[in-house]
């Protein structure tokens, strides 16, 4: 089998291959009817570009960068099929990068990462999107980036869910139950998340009148071993509290599993509650109350904000998602 070239696509069309390569960069200054001519026999011959032919027309890599430092696999998975998703669609390819933030060298670790592979475009997910030597850095490089819940959202382009009213709206819920002693175990103190949900577990309960105690707030790491650790500190108190809001599934699902190591009874005895729904949330038992975050969709609608800078197609900004309650079987009546 030959492969299927430009010249091909163009004689096949009765065009020249600048419109073909002109289409297939989509460039808005082509007529509606070639674009649909060039299409059609772009996916009758089954024409696939060289990326390395690409890159010299255009002087692009067609690669996106997906950075992340997050202990939750099912997040980091939700974000790439998102970002992978809006790569596709602009044909281009998703490179996929862990790394360590804190670090001390972690700057230099991007900037070897750029030289060697140099990406069109960056998305950051927390808490890299934080990082402010990195941003820095990339702003004095003219690197574009995309950052996903970045804390500082000014001079950002990217995606962000209202989380501190999602986290007390969840405060509300549990108050709604007849629960007034609820206790916070609080995400990674570096990340904007953790900051944001702990505000707004403070904002549910001034709302509802009810103190906040020193004790009923646990640091947490949004991992699940953290949740563990916090909820065995909570169950220790001489009063312990009758509801649970872990800043993250993982931690809630560490929570229920020190309860049930306790012999204590979710959600009979004490209801726990998370955020992010995540998939263990409906794998756990029992099901586990948290508020939906469109993770997926943050990463698609982050990576096209980037596109648009990329491709210089609009202009971009910072967009924001909506989130939604998710009451299921973790969460009752207070005792």
């Amino acid at each position: 089998m030959t492969r299927v070239t430009m010249s091909d696509v163009a004689r096949a069309v009765g065009t020249s291959k600048k419109t073909i390569s002109r289409v297939l960069n989509n460039d808005p200054n082509v007529s509606a009817s070639m674009r649909q001519r060039v299409e059609a026999a772009v996916a009758e011959l089954n024409y696939r570009p060289l990326t390395s032919a690409r890159s010299l027309a255009t002087n692009r890599s067609f690669t996106i960068g997906l950075l992340y430092d997050n202990r939750s696999p099912s997040y980091v998975m939700e974000v790439q099929a998102g970002v992978l998703e809006a790569c596709e669609a602009q044909h281009y390819s998703m490179m996929v990068q862990p790394m360590v933030s804190t670090s001390p060298d972690f700057v230099e670790q991007v900037d070897d990462l750029l030289s060697r592979h140099q990406p069109d475009g960056l998305v950051l997910t927390p808490p890299i999107t934080d990082h402010p030597q990195l941003l820095a850095y990339l702003r004095k490089r003219g690197q574009p980036f995309a950052s996903i819940a970045p804390r500082q959202a000014d001079h950002c382009i990217g995606v962000m869910l209202r989380e501190r009213e999602a986290a007390a709206a969840m405060v509300d819920h549990l108050v709604s139950l007849g629960h007034r002693h609820i206790a916070h175990i609080v995400g990674d103190p570096e990340h904007g998340a953790g900051i944001w949900r702990l505000a707004g577990y403070r904002d549910g309960m001034a709302r509802a009148g009810l103190d906040v105690k020193p004790e009923y707030i646990v640091q947490g790491r949004f991992s699940f071993a953290s949740g563990v650790d916090a909820m065995r500190q909570l169950l220790a108190l001489p009063r312990r509290p009758s509801a649970i809001f872990a800043a993250d599934d993982d931690m809630a699902v560490g929570a229920i599993w020190a309860a049930a190591e306790a012999g204590v009874s979710v959600p009979d005895e004490i209801s726990i509650c998370g955020f992010d729904d995540t998939p263990i949330a409906s794998q756990v038992w029992p099901l586990l109350t948290t508020v939906h975050q469109p993770v997926h969709e943050m990463g698609r609608r982050a990576t096209e904000e980037l596109m648009l800078r990329v491709l210089d197609k609009g202009e971009p900004g910072m967009v924001e998602v909506d989130y939604e309650m998710r009451i299921r079987a973790s969460t009752a009546p207070a005792p």
